[in-house]
């Protein structure tokens, strides 16, 4: 099981949500981290939602990078 982190920055989010979802399934931990101004998508059910720096800092964002075994930008 693989954690994976995803940084959404806004825009079509068809292809993340489809990628997540898979992920999910696949059993994966998969975080997702809204950034500032970005919309929040609809998120399947077990997948960790953080938005920055509403409620994540920069500092712990970055902590989250390094502690995930994939990070992908959407």
């Amino acid at each position: 099981m693989a954690a994976v982190l995803h940084l959404l920055k806004g825009g079509d989010t068809t292809l993340a949500l489809a990628t997540i979802e898979a992920q999910r399934a696949a059993g994966d931990r998969v975080t997702v981290a809204v950034l500032h101004g970005a919309p929040p998508p609809a998120l399947p059910p077990g997948v960790a939602v953080h938005h920055v720096p509403a409620d994540l800092s920069y500092d712990a964002l970055l902590e989250l990078i390094f502690a995930s075994d994939q990070v992908t930008t959407w």
